[in-house]
């Protein structure tokens, strides 16, 4: 399959860029790989610790150097809908091990927190941050040398990049990812949308606001909208870690237990033992990165992919920027419309044809690389599937030849628009990116005066007092890596929403994250340099006049350049919001972590 010019130039300039790091990276691999996993090397007591807890034949297994040994990571809690399913998999993997004359353990667990839980609260400020504690516990969980491969179990925001850079790190084991899935539809997402802008505007009460919550994320699973949970997906399969069609199949089902089983044996027969070695690091490569890349383009994804795609390949040597970002989403079609970029969910997306289709599409019209290595054994043209259960044996389908709902899902020849769902911004305010597939292009270019907010709250106390009564650029500042941890601001989408359905024009401008879900009202996010380091948006007055043009690509100032560049940075006291709910614990965090668009790491 022939790949479009465009695809391949961001593709060649990536792996020219990333020579280096690369090689440097594939050495190490290879070093690791050579080593290889020698249980008979580790010392009586050593490896007496490695299986005090197994039973008399595992143990009898692990003392020799032939058997199989999977690690699985797990982000397992029963808080969290997400992830409260990943409790009876261990159970599954560790027999479908047995099987095959292999063992499985509980190599450790990884932190698992929810954007939707700590929205507007101060849990928010460790959100970012905890992806790169869970790459660590990761590599804690696969220190003790025990495993010829790994499963891991994730599936939301800040978790599947976590252990994808975890993974990264011990890139000569194989690894698979296995997802849990999303909950049934419930409540339909406008509906919900259309009932918090009602409590935002005091004519509904909390009671109704909860009802309409409970009844939208109300049984174990993942949020059925296309947020960074189910971006997270869509990227693992696209990228070959998932099985064929495993993304969207629900929890608690015969087919989601066939899947896991599977999932398992593909692991087991990866490993250098066999002659099928496909390591993660292998997996991973320039044109792997740059087939997710036209995946979050092509179905809207998640704005936190931004940062977090940027620090995963970083973890395998590859250097990608927001400008290979913004070309692949000018070259890529946008081909689904899943709620906040439509008012259908994940499963209406998953009936239609989901990824088997996609990826089928995408492949056809010369917009993925096929001749990639997958943990399917196949390129990505065994993706273009479905999994089935016939008969309780697990099956794999060809995708269906015509979407079943051409509203949520379409073609290549029909595309709901030319470009993709995310753009670069640049200009004299510096660098940001916005979500362009939900926003109507009459609200895609807004110029009004500018109104600072040194954080969330002034902007929500100001919306309350009905003091927001005109058109404006919402600033709110103070809020990126350095600064609190670059928190979410999904909170002021309500707010926000009223302002423009009033008929005012409205624009958020900020240094700090908004959520996966971002919606209808245009927002300029991951503004570098932020505030804390004396970037232009530390130097925006109110009433200042600016232009935000998401056509262009472009952030403007209006007015005096020089004057403005002149102006004395605005400082802000940011101790008291440093301690409290854990945050005095990150610190170090806050001190070490990179810029936006190096992918706000911690890591070098």
């Amino acid at each position: 399959m022939t790949v479009r010019q465009a695809i391949r130039d961001v593709t060649e300039r990536i792996a020219a860029r990333s020579s280096e790091t690369r090689r440097d990276y594939l050495s190490r691999l290879d070093a690791a790989r050579d080593k290889g996993v020698h249980r008979t090397a580790l010392s009586c007591g050593n490896l007496a610790h490695g299986f005090a807890a197994c039973s008399p034949a595992e143990k009898a297994a692990l003392a020799g150097d032939k058997a199989l040994n999977l690690g699985i990571v797990t982000s397992y809690n029963d808080m969290l809908s997400a992830h409260q399913p990943y409790w009876s998999y261990p159970d599954l993997i560790k027999a479908a091990a047995r099987e095959i004359g292999a063992t499985a353990q509980v190599a450790g667990g990884v932190p698992a927190m929810c954007d939707g839980v700590t929205q507007g609260q101060p849990g928010m400020d460790l959100s970012l941050f905890s992806r790169d504690v869970i790459a660590m516990a990761t590599a804690i969980a696969l220190s003790h040398n025990m495993f010829d491969a790994a499963v891991y179990l994730g599936i939301c925001d800040k978790i599947v990049p976590g252990l994808m850079i975890g993974a990264l790190a011990f890139g000569h084991l194989p690894a698979v990812f296995v997802p849990a899935g999303p909950m049934p539809s419930g409540l339909p997402n406008d509906e919900k949308a259309r009932v918090r802008q009602l409590y935002m505007e005091g004519k509904i009460g909390r009671a109704e606001l909860l009802e309409a919550e409970s009844k939208s994320y109300h049984s174990p699973g993942t949020c059925t909208f296309y947020g960074t949970a189910n971006s997270n997906q869509m990227l693992m399969e696209i990228m070959g870690l998932h099985l064929p069609g495993a993304s969207f199949v629900n929890p608690g089902t015969p087919l989601r237990d066939a899947l896991t089983r599977e999932a398992t044996r593909r692991a087991l027969s990866l490993t250098s033992q066999g002659n099928n070695y496909t390591p993660i690091g292998h997996v991973i490569d320039e044109k792997a990165i740059v087939n997710g890349l036209v995946g979050l383009h092509a179905t809207g994804g998640s704005t936190n992919h931004t940062l977090h795609i940027i620090a995963i390949a970083a973890a395998a040597g590859i250097q990608v920027t927001w400008d290979d970002m913004s070309d692949l989403s000018d070259a890529t079609p946008l081909l689904a419309r899943v709620y906040p970029n439509g008012v259908a969910d994940v499963n209406h997306f998953h009936a239609a044809g989901g990824m088997g289709y996609l990826i089928r599409e995408l492949l056809e019209g010369g917009y993925l690389h096929e001749d990639v290595r997958t943990v399917w054994g196949t390129g990505l043209s065994g993706y273009t599937v479905e999994a089935k259960l016939l008969e309780d044996k697990l099956s794999f389908e060809a995708a269906p030849a015509e979407s079943a709902l051409p509203k949520v899902l379409t073609s290549v020849a029909a595309p709901f628009q030319q470009t993709g769902g995310l753009k670069l911004l640049t200009g004299n305010l510096g660098r940001s990116v916005i979500k362009v597939s939900a926003v109507k292009p009459e609200h895609r270019v807004i110029e009004a005066p500018a109104r600072v907010f040194h954080g969330q709250e002034g902007l929500q106390a100001a919306f309350k007092a009905g003091e927001l009564t005109g058109d404006m650029i919402a600033v709110v500042r103070f809020s990126g890596p350095r600064a609190l941890g670059m928190p979410e601001l999904h909170k002021l989408t309500p707010a926000l929403g009223v302002l423009q359905d009033r008929g005012f024009k409205v624009a958020l401008l900020t240094d700090g994250r908004m959520s996966g879900a971002s919606g209808k009202v245009p927002a300029a996010i991951h503004m570098t340099p932020e505030a804390v380091d004396g970037g232009p948006i530390s130097k925006i007055r109110d009433g200042d006049m600016i232009r935000l043009d998401a056509d262009a690509g472009t952030l403007t100032f209006l007015g005096d350049e020089k004057e403005f560049l002149a102006r004395t940075p605005a400082l802000e006291d940011l101790r008291p919001q440093h301690f409290g709910m854990g945050r005095e614990l990150f610190a170090t965090f806050r001190s070490l972590v990179g810029v936006a668009d190096r992918g706000a790491s911690v890591f070098g």
